[in-house]
């Protein structure tokens, strides 16, 4: 990390913490002053034993650059541009010093302290980075590589140039899929660490045997463990969240983000052509040319369709930015327009595409073991990274966004009820001041709908009442809505305020009918049939809580009922403080949608409460996820029809549960936690929460 940068990083609320971190930041410094000291005596040994005259003018040019830094710093405050010519000349010392390699120099004393040297700086800057973290003085910032790995790294690469060409061109390889390995730790890709093992063990035991040269340990340990030392560390004490962590991509313009498919499509072509390479190779030729045509068609078709799929997510986030900019607002996020358009699901089928192409390309990778080709190796280390960071992508989104949410609204304004149950029409002078409040409720209701991206199927308002029937025919439109991309819709939110019966809690609707529960499960049951959707009732009544009640009863289905208690035994009547039907959604609403709403449903002496109730199995509720019909459905939407084999491998693949048993446990545990000691405030996990007083 930058020295700039790292300044940035470091808070200090008082002298003693001022104290601790000038002392971590000593470390730093110390590990800096190790790795100068290092190169210049390692350079100066290179030209000792082999009198190169070149050597000697690279030290001095060195040199040179380094008083040009220091210059640039301390006298025209040119921070950013000393650090700069810094870290790419120590990228570049070093990988002279990693290159310029013989047995001559194993007996040299001077040698062996500048390996110990390289030691001691890598050794110092891990023990700077860990305190730094555990300090909590590192302030993180998204980000994909750091202007300080970024300039070593091409340094590095710089420096393979004084090799021969293939040569050149191998390291200069390994140093983008260094690169790309950092990208996939800091972004906490599911296979970083698996990469990272693999990095490390072709790059130690076979890759610069396979390029016949004998690099110094010590230099490219304290290359490698200078860069990689933070990113690693990083995977345990970073706390942004996955979006914070791929925002730099998630922002990216469109013409940007799909022009990166070039790259990567040249990048996969050049592995597929260099692993063709292995046909030249007669040993095992009855196995060989078999293995690669069987498996070079797998992979073939596994990459086409990663590179459609990556394709189709540019496009559908380039329209989530488009949206999220025409109503950018402050409590809105671009994860709550994806999550409200899709992109979880999209995501989760994704996955499985990326998965099975770096399986093919593990297995490709495999059948055409080049173990004397370093061209072959640079190649596999960049591809197994880039794609990881494309699996990575699609399992955070997948993961953390949420799913999609329908609501309907519906307001009947009627306070008076005759002797049979029937509501009856107000009194005119009442009608006003009703439909005010009324209308003040609908408004609440559209303001949780638009602030949670809730897709709004309709507010009805009907000051006559609605008969059974239409009601019914309206709630099974409603109920049988779907997502643009065809599954069902993760959420169904119902609200409903107006007269309801004592005792049963049944909405009183004209012509003296009513719509219990048992109605609405039924119409739940017939179109949720083999589906994992769940259904959650708001009630503004006043005899909500026969519903709350019930619902804690229900088993196999996945419903919630938020109910308001309206208790005019704690109020004054005189003062004209008697709680109305409205005023439960208006506390409630805030409370969902302002996250500074100072609302404590837990106070004592409200005159409006709160209570919720869940089916008993609520706590199994997880998100949807891709069925066998949905992956077929998305296969045939958006990829050619030769590919359809790969439906049925890939459904059975990610149908196998191999953790069954501690999922069951683990359900067990979360039904009696909700059973028994019932949260005063449940999180739905669509950014509504139920709230109990």
């Amino acid at each position: 990390m930058a020295r700039e940068e790292e300044e940035e990083g470091l808070t200090a609320d008082g002298p003693k913490e001022v104290d601790m971190f000038t002392s971590v930041r000593c470390l730093g410094y110390l590990s800096s002053v190790n790795l100068l000291v290092a190169v210049c005596v390692g350079m100066y040994v290179r030209w000792e034993v082999t009198s190169e005259p070149m050597i000697l003018v690279i030290f001095i040019l060195g040199l040179f650059v380094l008083g040009i830094a220091s210059i640039l710093h301390y006298y025209f405050a040119m921070e950013k541009a000393s650090l700069s010519l810094f870290h790419l000349w120590f990228g570049f010392l070093l990988g002279l010093l990693c290159f310029l390699n013989s047995s001559a120099l194993d007996a040299n004393v001077k040698e062996l302290v500048a390996n110990y040297l390289l030691l001691a700086s890598v050794i110092m800057k891990v023990v700077w980075a860990v305190t730094e973290r555990i300090c909590s003085a590192v302030r993180y910032k998204p980000t994909l590589l750091t202007s300080t790995e970024l300039l070593e790294l091409l340094g590095f690469g710089i420096a393979s140039t004084t090799m021969l060409l293939h040569k050149s061109v191998a390291i200069i390889g390994l140093v983008v899929a260094l690169g790309a390995l950092i990208v996939d730790l800091r972004m906490k890709s599911l296979l970083a660490l698996p990469n990272l093992a693999t990095f490390a063990l072709v790059t130690s035991l076979v890759f610069f045997k396979a390029l016949g040269i004998t690099a110094n340990p010590y230099a490219l340990s304290c290359y490698l463990g200078r860069l990689l030392c933070e990113p690693v560390l990083d995977v345990y004490f970073s706390g942004l969240g996955a979006t914070e962590r791929w925002i730099p991509v998630l922002s990216m313009g469109k013409v940007w983000r799909k022009l990166s498919l070039l790259p990567l499509s040249l990048t996969e072509l050049a592995f597929f052509v260099l692993a063709a390479l292995k046909l030249g190779h007669l040993e095992l030729w009855y196995l060989v040319i078999p293995g690669f045509c069987l498996f070079g068609l797998f992979w073939s078709i596994c990459h086409v369709i990663v590179l459609i799929t990556i394709w189709g997510f540019h496009t559908k986030l380039s329209e989530c930015q488009k949206a999220w900019r025409a109503q950018r607002s402050s409590s809105r996020s671009l994860e709550q327009v994806m999550a409200s358009r899709g992109i979880r699901h999209f995501c989760l089928i994704s996955e499985r595409l990326v998965f099975f192409s770096i399986l093919s390309t593990v297995i490709l990778g495999a059948v055409s073991w080049q173990p004397s080709n370093g061209l072959f190796l640079s190649a596999l280390l960049v591809v197994l990274p880039l794609e990881s960071l494309a699996h990575g992508l699609f399992h955070e989104l997948g993961s953390c966004l949420g799913g999609t949410c329908v609501g309907y609204a519906l307001v009947i304004p009627t306070a008076y009820c005759s002797a049979d149950g029937q509501p009856v029409l107000l009194p005119p002078e009442q009608v006003q001041q009703l439909n005010l409040r009324s209308t003040g409720m609908l408004n609440n209701v559209q303001r949780l709908f638009s602030h949670h991206m809730i897709q709004t199927f309709g507010c009805d308002y009907s000051t006559s009442g609605v008969s059974l029937e239409a009601l019914q025919t309206k709630l099974r439109s409603f109920l049988e809505l779907r997502t643009e991309d065809g599954p069902r819709h993760d959420t169904y939110l119902v609200f409903y305020s107006g007269h309801t019966h004592k005792g049963t809690g049944a909405w009183a609707l004209a012509g003296g009918e009513s719509f219990h529960l048992g109605h609405l499960l039924e119409l739940w049951k017939e179109k949720n049939t083999s589906h994992c959707s769940r259904l959650i009732l708001v009630l503004d009544t006043e005899n909500s809580l026969p519903w709350v009640k019930e619902v804690r009863r229900m088993e196999g289905v996945y419903i919630a009922v938020q109910g308001a208690e309206l208790s005019t035994a704690r109020v004054d009547p005189e003062a004209g403080d008697i709680p109305l039907l409205g005023d439960f959604t208006s506390e409630w609403v805030e409370f969902n949608c302002n996250p500074d709403s100072d609302t404590q449903w837990s106070d004592k002496g409200r005159s409006v409460m709160a209570a919720y109730g869940v089916s008993k199995r609520w706590s199994d509720y997880t998100l949807h996820l891709p069925t066998g019909s949905d992956v077929a459905k998305h296969w045939k939407t958006h990829f050619p029809k030769a590919t359809y084999p790969m439906v049925h491998l890939s459904n059975w693949c990610c149908g196998l549960n191999l953790f069954w048993l501690c999922s069951v446990c683990l359900r067990c545990f979360r039904r009696c936690k909700l059973a028994w000691f019932p949260p005063a405030v449940l999180d739905t996990g669509q950014g509504i929460k139920l709230v109990h007083s």
